[in-house]
This record gives structure tokens, sequence and C-alpha cells, in this order.
């Protein structure tokens, strides 16, 4: 198997996306390593969602981007930090070389820490660095697509902590009194942040319950079981166009296949060095090939 999947919108088997997500998190862990700097505890929580996304569900034209996206779901990354995880996803489902993962936050990189669109990286339609500002993007590029007769979706992505952000539940406010039910948000409900666990922090309470307060559908899915990801988020497909935005609450362990930086917020924005990146990777099957 290459280093680019090709491959049409659903026909990767589970096996095949749970290959695919192995080599993402190889990808993840070489990226930061490389600039000691980088965000490896989210990405890699992230990384059978991101997968599972791209591989499987999406509908989407790797070969032929535009920022306008017309006729294609459109993804919008909120929390931004975790670039690693989307940046080796969109090399490995065909936007960009493979090799261009070597450049990752370094000068000139279209790679940046944080994604941006200045640099005209393909897949990329908003940068994303400030937190709490890509709801609001993907409901207006949902109005638009309904302004359009467009009948694809947009999904977004976004941090637990994230959700401290105020301009999130003004969004969700406006979404759901607009009716924009052609978005499909997920949560990544890791329980952690850069300062320590989102209970400490500040606690968000009971996120189900506040999302249906403010007239969102909820479901809830396995972050890390690749069969129920890939299920949730044909689930929430199947219940858009129905008045109500749909939010999904997916529960992930930070740092999620090396044993080592599992279910910890000190590795939110740590690179391993190099003795903790050959333990790591010793936990990971090559699958794709390395870049």
């Amino acid at each position: 198997m290459g280093g680019r999947w090709n491959y049409f919108r659903g026909m990767a088997s589970i096996d095949e996306l749970k290959r695919i997500a192995t080599q993402v998190r190889r990808d993840i862990l070489r990226q930061v390593h490389a600039v000691n700097s980088g965000h490896p505890g989210g990405s890699l929580g992230c990384t059978d969602f991101f997968t599972a996304l791209y591989f499987h569900v999406l509908k989407h034209k790797p070969d032929a981007f535009s920022m306008d996206g017309n006729g294609e779901d459109l993804f919008f990354l909120s929390n931004g930090h975790i670039s690693p995880v989307w940046y080796s996803v969109l090399a490995r489902s065909g936007y960009f070389p493979v090799s261009e993962l070597n450049t990752f936050r370094k000068l000139n990189s279209r790679l940046q820490g944080h994604p941006t669109t200045h640099e005209h990286l393909p897949g990329v339609r908003m940068a994303s660095g400030s937190l709490g500002q890509g709801l609001s993007v993907a409901i207006g590029a949902a109005i638009s697509k309904k302004l359009s007769n467009d009948s694809a979706l947009v999904y977004t992505l976004h941090g637990d902590g994230e959700l401290q952000e105020g301009q999130i539940w003004e969004a969700a406010m406006y979404a759901s009194a607009k009716k924009v039910d052609n978005l499909i948000a997920t949560v990544d409900a890791n329980g952690q942040q850069i300062d320590g666990s989102t209970e400490h922090v500040l606690s968000l309470g009971n996120l189900q319950a506040k999302f249906e307060a403010f007239g969102w559908m909820v479901f809830q899915m396995n972050g890390n079981d690749m069969q129920e990801v890939v299920a949730g988020l044909e689930n929430a497909r199947k219940h858009t166009g129905q008045g109500k935005p749909i939010v999904v609450l997916m529960k992930t362990e930070m740092g999620m296949g090396v044993d080592f930086m599992m279910g910890s917020h000190k590795w939110h924005g740590v690179a391993p060095n190099d003795e903790q990146l050959a333990k790591g990777l010793a936990q990971l099957e090559e699958t794709l090939g390395d870049y």
C-alpha cells in the first residue's frame, strides 16, 4: 500500500481505516518530534475521527480542491492546534504530497503550527488558532449551501476546553434559531486542556443537556473505537435535514495509541524527545510507509 490512499467514498473497510489511523499516529509523533514543537495529545486522540471522516464518510474532492467547495462536504477544524493529525490525513488522502509533512512548522512552510489560508494549502478553508471561531464560520458555510441549493453537509471539530469560549454558545443559539440542519459539529470530549482537566479549569457541566437546551440534536460516541466512529458519523448524517443542527459528543483519550501519553494533559503541547519517539513508534506499526 503506497503513501497515498486512492479511494471512492465509503470504500475503506474498518480494518483498512484502523491501519490508516495507525500510520497517521506515526506521522503525528514524527512531525512534532522533528521540530520539538506541536500538539500530539489531542491529535492522537482524534486520529480515529479524522481517518473515518476523510476515508469513509466525507464527500470530498482531494484532487480538485476549491475554496468554495460547491457540491462537496466541507470540514472546518476549530481547535486548530491539533493540526498534525489533520495535515497527515489531508496528505494521506491526496490533497498534497505526503513528503510535505517534513516541512511541519518550519519557516515558509504551508504546514504552520495552526492552519492558515494565505499559504493556500489544499484542504484548509479557514485559519484556526484562536479558539471558539470555527462554529460561526461553519454556520455561515452551511447557510450558504442552503441558499445555493447545495445538498452537501458541513462538519466541524471542537475541543471540549474550547467550549469555554462564549462565541461557541452564541453560534449554537443562532444555528438552532435559524434551523441550520445541514451542520454536524463534533466535540472532542477528552476532559483535558492545557492547564489540566476541564473539570478543574472550568467545568462544562452536562454538555448533552446544554446543547439540547440550545435546540440541538445530540448524539454520543466513543471516538477511539473505529467501528463506533463510522457508525456514529453515518447516523448523524442520516438525521440531517430535520430542522435542527447536530452535535456529536465524542469521548476520546488524549494521547491515544501511545501508552505513556494517554490520559494526561501534560502531552497537550509537548513534543517527545528521541527516546520517547522511539518508544512511541515501537507501539505503532508502520502500515502505509513513513514519509
